[in-house]
């Protein structure tokens, strides 16, 4: 496993000690990176020598913390070709554990947590990474105090209740929420590991940067399409592949991809800054979106996503919530994968831009899949107009389609 030199700061480029929790730069508030000793990696891999043989995203242990992972096998999931675009590949993120790619970011944050000793946990969410940080808190021992709104997905607030976090529900957004824990935690005792509060979640979901090289027989896709909230994915895919770039494992003649942020039409702050040339969002007023995990006003790490998007020569687009559950069945139907609403949302921002011209179907492209869409039964099920009190065999079927006796 790597050596952690220090954390640097994102902004200002201050280096911290990694010798105890750190949580953003005390000079101007900047996310930390952590950076390793890839020097002495370097003499150490080759293409086959930086995978071990774990399938899970332990196997990239040569650049990841050298500790003992709280692990449920999270990472390593399909890259499924798409069966309506000849260059289009799904990385269905849904296989992981708590059923979404947070629980890349919470199992690590959380095997670090351990690491340093730290016993209370918080943590603001729309929802999966709620759920992923009660499950994972559950398996380390370490209390999770989870502040969701009331209107999150059901199966969520389940979730952290049957691993028994805290739970405090609110009425209002996920910024309200970080805003409860930012002024709970000092008397609380908890370790604020909000989305780039803290080093580590980036660390877990650099991985999918890592599977994606791998998957691909070490080349970069042409372009990848992720739905964005908060935006710490494409942070941390872009740091993965600096960090292959620099120790010389992909392929001569790969470039990195275009990075390209899928929002909710009721809530897209990026696309107004990318549009604006502006360096920073605005705080989105009235956020609404039934895909919670991108009703997201304001993202923290907000200049990195701009900057990567642009050095990337990519772009932001939106889609409806209309569009998200049309996509659902779309893709349940031509994929054979049930996408959770955001999961759709990518894929319908994959149709807008192959129709625009700005991506050709021939293309090598990533879209992701963030979760299972059976998070979100209720609400597929209510716009299916699905009767939910009643049995399958009492519904009537489509013409073609038997009935359950």
């Amino acid at each position: 496993m790597a050596k952690i030199l220090y954390f640097e700061c994102s902004r200002c480029g201050e280096k911290l000690s990694a010798d105890g929790p750190q949580t953003v730069c005390p000079a101007d508030g900047g996310s930390l990176y952590v950076r390793y000793d890839l020097e002495s990696v370097r003499q150490q891999v080759s293409h086959g020598k930086i995978i071990g043989e774990q399938p899970d995203m332990w196997r990239y242990h040569k650049l990841l913390p050298d500790v003992t992972p709280v692990t449920m096998g999270e990472g390593f999931t399909p890259l499924i070709k798409s069966t309506r675009y000849p260059g289009v590949w799904i990385k269905d993120e849904s296989k992981n554990p708590t059923g979404s790619f947070k629980a890349r970011g919470l199992g690590m944050a959380v095997t670090m947590a351990r690491h340093y000793g730290l016993k209370k946990l918080a943590i603001p969410s729309a929802g999966n990474a709620a759920g992923a940080l009660a499950a994972y808190c559950a398996l380390a021992g370490i209390e999770a105090h989870i502040c969701v709104p009331r209107d999150a997905p059901r199966a969520n607030i389940i979730e952290c209740m049957v691993h028994g976090a805290k739970l405090t529900l609110i009425d209002g957004l996920i910024s309200d929420c970080g805003r409860i824990i930012a002024e709970r935690k000092a008397a609380e005792g908890w370790f604020d590991v909000a989305t780039l509060k803290e080093p580590f979640r980036l660390e877990g979901k650099k991985t999918m940067g890592y599977e994606i090289a791998e998957q691909l027989g070490w080349r970069l896709p042409d372009a990848i399409i992720f739905p964005t909230g908060g935006g710490i994915s494409l942070i941390a895919m872009w740091k993965a592949f600096a960090e292959l770039e620099q120790l010389g494992i992909l392929n001569s003649g790969s470039y990195r991809p275009k990075m390209i942020a899928v929002q909710a039409r009721g809530c897209s702050p990026f696309l107004k800054a990318f549009t604006d040339g502006n360096s920073v969002c605005e705080p989105w007023a009235g956020a609404r979106t039934r895909a919670a995990g991108m009703r997201v006003p304001k993202s923290y790490g907000d200049y990195l996503v701009l900057d990567i998007l642009r050095k990337s020569n990519g772009t932001v687009v939106t889609v409806s919530d209309e569009e998200m559950i049309e996509s659902v069945c779309e893709c349940a139907r031509a994929e054979g994968i049930f996408p959770s609403l955001e999961g759709a949302a990518a894929m319908a921002g994959l149709d807008r831009l192959m129709a625009s011209g700005f991506l050709d179907p021939i293309q090598t492209v990533v879209v992701f899949n963030t979760g299972t869409g059976l998070k979100y039964l209720d609400i597929v099920a209510a716009a299916m107009d699905l009767p939910a009190q009643k049995s399958l065999a009492a519904m009537a079927c489509a013409p073609g389609i038997p009935c359950v006796a």
